[in-house]
């Protein structure tokens, strides 16, 4: 994993870089769950309990005539996918090794790797599990078609994506706050149930009601992906510029909060805690 010397030229220090975040992102996996294929039964898990919840909740109340013509729980799934995704991604973020972690001691090792790796296992665990799902899905109950396919997968590395550049947020800022900011994690995330749009299509919603989600990256990012999965919805009431634009931003702002956070880290942020 750690080998002498430093590499002489920029592409060597990134195959260097790249190299250490795959470790990283290994060991997170396995540090889950030892056995792999429970850990991978967990997430699976964690996305069907959210998806049977919502069908039952709309069947229930009665709601199903109010979303998309299709596949209901294809349209369930669109959503809750994002949003596992997208909240995966801030939490293996914001809880990725700090300055003051073990790791750091060794010379290649910096907060970026551990992210980057943190990050990953995380988008592998999520892709993983919507593939096992969908394919489940597809054989045993139902035949589903996807109107577009590789775009679709787009808007789920962009809930990634977004996920993680939110995380590097409330990585920089936890030190200096850590109840505050672990709260506000958890807090983002509730409001996220509701405010992500999984639960209603964006053309079906009043223009007056929109303004309460349309700040949200995500609820672009799941109106867009049922765009591309559905071949008779086309939405009108979100972009994909809009969430790109604010990850990048976010992601900017984050790495300046990490690199100032990095220059004050000290031991003592946690002792006793």
């Amino acid at each position: 994993m750690f080998h002498p010397g430093a590499p002489k030229t920029s592409v060597g220090g990134f195959a260097k870089t790249a190299e250490l975040i795959f470790h990283i992102a290994i060991r997170d996996i396995r540090k889950t769950h030892g056995n792999a294929i429970m850990g991978l039964a967990l997430s699976i898990i964690q996305s069907v309990t959210m998806v049977l919840f919502f069908w039952l909740m709309f069947t229930l109340l009665g709601m199903r005539s109010t979303a998309v013509r299709g596949d209901f729980l294809l349209y369930s799934m669109s959503g809750i996918f994002m949003y596992m995704t997208h909240i995966k991604a801030i939490k293996a973020v914001a809880m990725a090794e700090g300055p003051t972690n073990a790791m750091m001691k060794h010379a290649p090792m910096n907060t970026i790797v551990t992210i980057g790796g943190q990050a990953l296992a995380a988008l592998y665990q999520q892709v993983l599990a919507i593939a096992v799902i969908l394919f489940f899905y597809h054989t045993c109950f139902r035949e589903i078609t996807i109107d577009e396919p590789v775009p679709a997968m787009g808007m789920i590395l962009l809930a990634w994506f977004s996920g993680l550049c939110i995380g590097m947020i409330f990585k920089a800022a936890t030190p200096w706050a850590p109840n505050f900011f672990q709260v506000a994690n958890s807090v983002y995330t509730r409001i996220n149930v509701i405010a992500s749009g999984k639960m209603f299509l964006a053309n079906a919603t009043p223009t007056w009601l929109l303004s309460w989600f349309w700040w949200n990256p995500l609820f672009h990012i799941i109106d867009q992906q049922r765009g591309f999965v559905f071949l008779n919805y086309n939405p009108h009431y979100s972009s994909i510029s809009y969430p790109i634009w604010v990850s990048c931003a976010l992601l900017v702002l984050g790495f300046m909060g990490d690199s100032f956070t990095r220059k004050h880290a000290s031991l003592s942020w946690v002792a006793g805690k």
